[in-house]
């Protein structure tokens, strides 16, 4: 790769480095070159198309070469940066946290036409996210129902540390509690609406996943055991006690899960809405309703 130069205009950044990534296999290869040079230069995508032929200068071309050195090695874009956008919000990110993903915003989705009748009269709703990660879930839901209240629960203490940093970013941080736990240990219910994008790949899948997920992402918020079933056994043990009379419970699912995650909680007697799809056209979510 030729060097980035100081004297090397924004578009032009952009057209070579564009390049490089498309030569090493990144499919993203044009969006990941915008996104990095914009942080490196320090400037939003408007100004770009302001002024497109404006020279990177010495800090930002050396802002930006490190960023490529990084992403060659399939660093995401998302951990370069140290944040992510999630339903137009931005969310800071750590090792300990897995990147908002857009699939993940089809639980937000669901969660929210599962309680249409109650998302604009939320006063005194409580939200339970299991396995909070960033808080990218919890912290979008609060932001679209401005009554409700919400808890968030990891296991590790990274997560919940960042996930409480995101909340008070995104001005949600008053109604917004974080705690570390195995799951629900320790918590008491009982809650209008449960949440969760647990771990579901089965564990000899992780290792076959590209770099970026299976370098990057922290393998306990991927692992989901031998057949990528546990987090929903543990989910569907715990919630019983905390889910509150016509309340709802809204997960992330494998695309391939549509069938074997629903039969976990058949016992329970609640009423399954979906499998609702991402942006894909795949499974990606699922209610679960409490009745009255």
């Amino acid at each position: 790769m030729s060097p980035i130069s100081d004297q090397m205009t924004r578009i032009e950044a952009l057209k070579h480095l564009g390049e490089v990534f498309r030569q090493i296999g990144i499919e993203t290869a044009q969006r990941d070159a915008r996104l990095l040079m914009l942080d490196a230069a320090g400037i939003v995508h408007t100004d770009l198309i302001k002024a497109p032929r404006e020279a990177l200068g010495a800090q930002a071309a050396q802002k930006l070469a490190s960023h490529v050195e990084k992403r060659l090695t399939r660093v995401p874009v998302a951990r370069i940066l140290g944040e992510w956008e999630f339903w137009s919000l931005p969310f800071t990110l750590v090792t300990e946290t897995l990147v908002p993903r857009p699939d993940s915003e089809t639980v937000v989705a669901a969660a929210l036409i599962a309680l249409k009748d109650r998302r604009h009269a939320s006063d005194g709703l409580r939200i339970l996210d299991l396995g909070t990660g960033s808080g990218c879930l919890l912290v979008s839901l609060l932001h679209e129902m401005p009554g409700a209240t919400g808890i968030g629960v990891d296991i590790a203490a990274g997560a919940v540390a960042t996930a409480r940093l995101n909340a008070e970013r995104n001005g949600v941080g008053n109604r917004a509690e974080f705690h570390q736990a195995n799951w629900a240990e320790g918590i008491t219910g009982p809650f209008d609406l449960i949440v969760s994008n647990p771990p579901y790949i089965a564990d000899p899948i992780i290792d076959t996943l590209e770099v970026e997920v299976r370098v990057h992402d922290p393998r306990l918020a991927l692992s989901g055991g031998r057949d990528g079933l546990d987090a929903y056994r543990a989910i569907a043990e715990a919630i019983p006690s905390l889910l509150a009379p016509g309340g709802v419970v809204a997960l992330e699912i494998g695309s391939d899960q549509s069938e074997s995650v629903p039969k976990i909680f058949a016992g329970l007697g609640y009423e399954l809405e979906g499998p609702f799809a991402d942006f894909g056209a795949r499974p990606r979510a699922i209610v679960l309703r409490r009745p009255a």
